[in-house]
């Protein structure tokens, strides 16, 4: 199965050029199917025996996977309590890779055909309020560098409402600072442009003005990343991990009771403009959705200015 899910990649790479993150995500999941083929004894030699079912020898597994395979796989991920999410993502990377194989001829049916996807329940994003949002972004105390990049970081990710792998990728050419602006490149590798408030461009010029520093720090066996606009201690890029790590730090700090990530500031950009009267389609463009049905879950959370404008609006309100 290894070699099919290599050519996979290879394809979502250069054909459908995929994020990093997105390829990492893709792999792991069909990694994953594939352990549980090998842990199941689905080889050449055939299904678990109590399956009583026979697969054909030979090296073309992905002929031997059939709709059967895969329920029980998604039976083994409920059993180990794995969220309904987390299994439909699976099943959508093994849909997409069934795909690819019966398009380039290295299986004659695609056994996800037949299968639902599970149903979702419909969580309302979770956002901060403007007192939390002043909090967070007081929290970074002090002059020095890595405090000076943290609320860069934190104002960035709130003036722009942009996802964590965008803003680890950001170069510090990116910045257009007269025009008050960021390059960003979102996911599927497309770009766009996306409008960057006063307080960020002062938090962000503040941290530029020592970012240096940090190429100092590096170890001796390291090449700092100058193009990197948000640098770690040793003057690499951050990663994620580091981001996601920070945010929580940050939100310790104001209070004990929030359980909240980076992507909620990115919930707070949209619903703290929809609130404010922006056009959604305006809010799609600044997030990068591709559809409108995903921008359209911040409308629930924005009942009270809907309950304003009906009042003011209606003529029996």
């Amino acid at each position: 199965m290894d070699k099919y899910i290599k050519r996979f990649m290879t394809y979502l790479e250069i054909e459908r050029n995929f994020s990093r993150h997105t390829l990492m995500s893709y792999g792991g999941d069909l990694r994953q199917f594939a352990g549980f083929l090998l842990r199941s004894s689905l080889s050449a030699s055939g299904l678990p025996a109590q399956a009583g079912r026979k697969l054909p020898q030979g090296e073309n597994i992905p002929d031997a996977v059939d709709y059967l395979t895969i329920r029980e796989f998604l039976a083994y991920l409920q059993e180990r309590g794995i969220s309904r999410r987390t299994v439909s993502r699976k099943l959508a990377a093994l849909r997409s890779f069934f795909k690819f194989l019966c398009e380039e001829g290295y299986s004659s049916s695609d056994p996800t055909a037949g299968l639902r996807t599970p149903r979702l329940e419909k969580r309302l994003p979770q956002f901060l309020d403007l007192e939390q949002v002043t909090k967070l972004m007081e929290a970074p105390r002090g002059e020095g560098v890595l405090e000076l990049r943290d609320r860069a970081i934190l104002e960035t990710l709130y003036s722009t409402g942009m996802r964590v792998s965008e803003l680890i990728g950001l170069n510090a050419s990116q910045i257009d600072f007269i025009g008050g602006a960021l390059k960003v490149m979102g996911k599927g590798r497309k770009e766009r442009i996306v409008p960057v408030g006063e307080k960020a461009l002062e938090a962000l010029n503040r941290y530029l003005d020592k970012r240096t520093e940090l190429f100092r720090r590096r170890k001796k066996d390291i090449l700092p990343d100058r193009k990197a606009l948000f640098l770690n201690n040793w003057g690499g890029r951050l990663t994620a991990r580091s981001v996601i790590r920070m945010v929580k730090k940050y939100i310790g700090k104001i209070s004990t009771e929030m359980n909240i990530s980076p992507h909620t500031l990115r919930h707070t950009f949209a619903t703290h403009l929809l609130n404010a009267g922006a056009d959604l389609r305006a809010v799609q463009e600044l997030l990068g959705h591709v559809s409108l049905s995903t921008t359209q879950i911040y409308t629930h959370v924005t009942v009270p200015r809907l309950k304003k404008v009906y009042d003011r609006a209606h003529p029996r309100a």
